[in-house]
């Protein structure tokens, strides 16, 4: 069972890759080129490029709102003080220890909550320590597979082989790289926020069946 200030915060957690494609798809649209034909093309070009360069500056400013407040959520959720929202500014470095923060006031349904709870110090820093690398060794082996599956998906609908596609994007590697970094980061944030709820969902089925 979760609050729901935490709702809230998966939301805008979800909202983000949403705003982020949203931007871009603006971006692609505004092109400069539009002003081609018209009475005044250079003016023109410079306010349809200063749109462009307002989309991508909105959308980051958009993202970097719902990042903060999904770290404000979750730390209100759990009745936590907002000097912890400090750790925002680490991304998702300093995220984890965010959502590692007990809930000062946990809903009695709440077996997440429950659960850590009930470790000792010990247990719970080597739950806490084995999370960490499954929270960001998952995501790593889930991008790559991504990659694997794109290159794939790729090279059967254009007909070019798997390694000419490879070597394209070693060609570019830094925006490659950037770009899977995000997107494993992202994910990191994300099975932070979700595991909280599927162990609780998982808590709740078990004692569904034992009734039964």
């Amino acid at each position: 069972m979760q609050k729901r200030l935490y709702w809230y915060a998966l939301a805008c957690i979800l909202a983000i890759p949403a705003v982020v494609v949203a931007g871009g798809v603006v971006f692609v649209l505004i092109d400069p080129e539009l002003a081609r034909g018209s009475d005044d093309y250079a003016r023109n070009f410079r306010l349809l490029q200063l749109l462009q360069r307002a989309s991508i500056a909105g959308m980051a400013g958009l993202a970097l709102i719902l990042w903060i407040a999904t770290c404000l959520l979750v730390l209100k959720s759990r009745r936590r003080s907002l000097g912890w929202l400090a750790l925002a500014a680490a991304g998702p470095l300093g995220f984890p220890f965010i959502a590692m923060l007990r809930d000062l006031a946990p809903l009695p349904g709440d077996r997440y909550q429950q659960f850590i709870r009930g470790l000792a110090a010990g247990w719970r820093m080597a739950y806490e320590s084995a999370f960490f690398v499954v929270a960001w060794t998952l995501p790593y082996a889930l991008v790559v597979l991504k990659r694997n599956v794109m290159i794939a998906w790729e090279s059967f609908m254009t007909g070019t082989p798997a390694a000419i596609i490879i070597e394209q994007q070693t060609a570019s590697s830094g925006m490659w790289a950037a770009g899977e970094m995000l997107e494993e980061c992202y994910l990191v944030v994300l099975l932070y926020l979700l595991w909280p709820v599927l162990f609780n969902l998982a808590g709740w089925l078990l004692a569904q069946r034992s009734r039964d």
